[in-house]
C-alpha cells in the first residue's frame, strides 16, 4: 500500500491519506503512516473550512460588486465570469445562507397599454414560442415607464429572442409613436437584413397605429401582437424591464431624469455584454451571438 513510507510532517501524511482513501481503508492508512484517525479528520475539517473561506470570499466579493442585486443562481453565474470558478449552485446558496447574503426581490411587474380601436390588430403569430434558432428571426417590443419626481420616463426596447440582445432602445419624455418609429429606426440601421423576422407587441396604441404597419412590411417584417390584456404573451419582454428597474433602477435614490437615463443606459449596456444568462449556456447576449455567427 505505502510500505516503507518516509514522508514528511504529520501535514503531509494526511495530504497523502486524502489522496488515497478512496482506494483503502483509512484506519488502515493511519496505521501505516503512523498518525490518529481523529487527527486525519481534525484535518479534514480544517481544509473543508479553508476552502469554504476562498468561496465565500469570492462569493462576498461577487454580491457586493454586483450592489447585492442578485440572487445565488445569477451569483454563480457571475462568479464563473470574474472568477474562472464553478460551483455548485446549491453550495452557493448554502454560502450565501451562511453569510446572510440575500438578493432583492424583484418585483412583479405589469405593463398595462392602452389599446385602440381605431387601430389595427393582427394575430399573435409568436403564440409564447420566447426561443430562435438565428437572431433575427423573433423580435419582441414593448414601452416601459418610469417616474423621476413629476416626471415620467418612458423607455421602448426591442430584444432579440435569439440570444435575448437588446437590439435596440430609445427613451424619451413623450410616450408617443414617434417614440417607437425611433426606435426601429436604430434597429433596422443595425440590422439590415431582416426579411421574414417576426416582430411581437402588445396591443398599445403605438403597435396599432398606421405608420407602424406601414414601417415594418417595407423591410420583410411580419407583425405580431398579444391579445388584448394578456401580458404573458409578452412575457420575454416583460421580464427584461423587470431585471432592468429591480437591477439597476429600483435600488437607487434617483432624483434627476438625467441620472434615470444614465442608469438605463448602463444596465442595457451591461446586459448584453457582461450579464451572463443560463439559457444561453451561461454566455452573455453578445457572447452567443458571436459564438453563433463565427
Amino acid at each position: 500500500m505505502v510500505s516503507n513510507y518516509e514522508g514528511g510532517g504529520v501535514p503531509d501524511k494526511h495530504r497523502l491519506i486524502d489522496g488515497l482513501r478512496k482506494s483503502f481503508s483509512v484506519a488502515a492508512l493511519c496505521k501505516e503512516v503512523g498518525v490518529s484517525r481523529s487527527g486525519f479528520y481534525a484535518y479534514l475539517r480544517r481544509k473543508k473550512i479553508d476552502k469554504d473561506r476562498a468561496c465565500k470570499q469570492m462569493i462576498r466579493d461577487t454580491y457586493k460588486r454586483y450592489h447585492g442585486v442578485y440572487g445565488y443562481r445569477q451569483v454563480q453565474l457571475f462568479v464563473l465570469q470574474d472568477h474562472g470558478v464553478w460551483m455548485n449552485h446549491k453550495k452557493v446558496l448554502r454560502l450565501m445562507q451562511e453569510m446572510g447574503l440575500r438578493s432583492r426581490v424583484r418585483r412583479k411587474y405589469r405593463h398595462n397599454s392602452v389599446s385602440t380601436v381605431s387601430g389595427r390588430v393582427t394575430e399573435n403569430l409568436l403564440q409564447r414560442q420566447f426561443a430562435a434558432n438565428a437572431p433575427n428571426q423573433k423580435w419582441v417590443t414593448d414601452v416601459t415607464q418610469y417616474r423621476v419626481g413629476d416626471t415620467w420616463l418612458y423607455l421602448s426596447a426591442i430584444k432579440d429572442l435569439c440570444q435575448n440582445e437588446i437590439v435596440a432602445h430609445h427613451i424619451s419624455l413623450r410616450n408617443d409613436n414617434q417614440l417607437v418609429l425611433q426606435t426601429f429606426s436604430k434597429a433596422f440601421e443595425k440590422e439590415k437584413d431582416v426579411t421574414g423576422l417576426i416582430v411581437h407587441s402588445d396591443q398599445g396604441f403605438q403597435y396599432t397605429s398606421y405608420d407602424y404597419h406601414d414601417m415594418l412590411p417595407k423591410v420583410g417584417a411580419q407583425i405580431s401582437m398579444s391579445r388584448r390584456g394578456n401580458c404573458y404573451d409578452n412575457a420575454s419582454m416583460e421580464s427584461f424591464f423587470s431585471h432592468l428597474k429591480t437591477e439597476a433602477l429600483y435600488p437607487y435614490d434617483i432624483r434627476s431624469v438625467e441620472e434615470a437615463q444614465r442608469r438605463i443606459e448602463e444596465y442595457i449596456h451591461f446586459y448584453n455584454n457582461s450579464r451572463p444568462q443560463r439559457k444561453l449556456n451561461k454566455l452573455t447576449p453578445v457572447q452567443y451571438r458571436y459564438q453563433l455567427v463565427g
